[in-house]
């Protein structure tokens, strides 16, 4: 399911400090001077087995009062609209401020659950100073500090009590995967129509696509990037092919200009990303790949949807060799490391080149996604993957898998059973995934690999 919480304050009050922690990455930028974080930063946090988005819409450098109240109204206006709960995030040490207020009216106006998050309380006397914050009216009251972790317990247990029970697992416990020698029964099970969701940045040709492929003026297209503000379903039931497109707003680095826009494109976009199977990732031919592409992609990666890479406008790549395609791709799968094993398709949606291409392509790739692997077969291969290369030897000790099992997950996933599973290092997992690749088609499908003892 799509959850989405928005971190909201002033500048400088610890938002991307605790953004960072929830993502358990030095992602977001973090800085004491006020204002650090331009862009939109977003990600995935899982807490207590329940997984959600998560927004850090950085803080406003005020130039006027008025000016700042304006906007400041408007960018958490759209995150109270958008998201399902907010983090509203001021800091203990400077105490309740004009505009810790102005914010406040604004959300107390809302019926969204607001978690009032007190940062900096690391130690008891700014515990008693951090009082002061009751004041505010709000029914729910954290006291935290952001950079140890300290208290943020409390908040995800309180955040996570709103989210339902996720019908696809995101965490995979000790219970749900198998003993050794046992296979639970491969159950037939009636999926939905697929959902083809086509992400990337502004003025890459996303709404051209669609345009292309139901052969109408479904949607507005236009040179102006940012001309799709919202996500667009399309029933497509042609040629014995169906499918739901979605298509949505670009996702592109921060304009001052437009900041409300790009937070509320960037929320759509990332919904549209919770409910596909598979991700269409447009590209420019001529401009490539970009850090905010990578970062929708490796979100979606996390979330295990399908991705196909589709690098438009090839037509108005000038100079083109032989190997251009090839090179081009080789570059962009680079990039893509270490999940890059995806199929990348250059299309032009103007002139309608291999746009059907396309779809065939991302219909594979739900199949790839649905297709289990008997424990037979997947014993026979992979035993004889991990005899051929043994894991390293960890403080005496010889790593032995003895099994393996595919567990009965949305996601491939695959569980090791083995004698020192926490002593499995990285690049021996990567070894190992890319051998399931290398034996069973994966193409364009995230794994989960899980190791347990035997």
């Amino acid at each position: 399911m799509s959850f989405t919480v928005a971190i909201v304050g002033r500048p400088n009050v610890g938002k991307s400090t605790f953004f960072n922690r929830l993502l358990e990455e030095r992602k977001a930028i973090v800085d004491d001077v006020s204002g650090v974080t331009r862009d939109r930063q977003y990600g995935e946090s899982d807490w207590n087995g329940k997984s959600f988005n998560v927004i850090d819409t950085g803080g406003f450098v005020s130039g006027s009062d008025d000016v700042f109240e304006k906007e400041i109204a408007k960018q958490v206006m759209i995150a109270v609209n958008e998201a399902n709960a907010i983090v509203f995030m001021v800091d203990a040490h400077t105490g309740l401020t004009d505009l810790d207020e102005a914010m406040a009216n604004v959300l107390r106006r809302s019926t969204k659950p607001v978690f009032l998050t007190v940062n900096k309380v690391d130690n008891n006397d700014r515990l008693l100073e951090a009082s002061e914050f009751y004041s505010m009216g709000f029914d729910h009251v954290f006291f935290i500090a952001a950079a140890s972790g300290s208290g943020s317990g409390e908040l995800l247990d309180a955040i996570t009590e709103l989210i339902p029970a996720q019908a696809e697992e995101a965490v995979i416990t000790d219970e749900e995967l198998l003993e050794e020698g046992e296979e639970k029964p491969v159950v037939k099970k009636e999926y939905g129509i697929p959902k083809f969701a086509i992400i990337g940045q502004p003025n890459v040709g996303k709404s051209s696509l669609l345009n292309a492929l139901i052969g109408q003026e479904r949607t507005i297209v236009s040179d102006i990037a940012g001309t799709t503000r919202d996500t667009i379903h399309t029933h497509y039931n042609l040629y014995q092919k169906e499918f739901i497109l979605i298509d949505t707003a670009g996702i592109r680095r921060k304009n001052k200009v437009h900041e409300d826009l790009e937070f509320y494109s960037v929320i759509r976009a990332i919904k549209a990303v919770d409910e596909a199977d598979v991700c269409l990732l447009l590209l420019d031919a001529e401009k490539g790949i970009t850090a905010q592409d990578l970062n929708i992609y490796s979100l979606a990666a996390r979330k295990g949807k399908g991705i196909v890479v589709l690098v438009n406008k090839w037509d108005l790549v000038q100079n083109k060799q032989t190997n251009t395609a090839k090179e081009y791709e080789n570059t962009l799968k680079k990039k893509l490391a270490p999940f890059n094993d995806v199929p990348v398709l250059f299309i032009s949606a103007l002139e309608k080149t291999r746009i059907f291409k396309a779809i065939e392509t991302a219909l594979q790739v739900i199949e790839n996604r649905r297709n289990r692997v008997s424990t037979s077969k997947l014993n026979e291969i992979m035993l004889k993957a991990v005899e051929n290369y043994h894991a390293p030897v960890v403080r005496g000790h010889a790593i032995k898998i003895k099994f393996v099992t595919q567990l009965p997950t949305a996601v491939p996933s695959f569980a090791f059973f083995c004698n020192f599973p926490d002593d499995i290092k990285q690049p021996y997992k990567n070894y190992l995934e890319n051998q399931l690749r290398q034996h069973f088609d994966l193409s364009g499908v995230p794994v989960r690999l899980f190791f347990r003892k035997k």
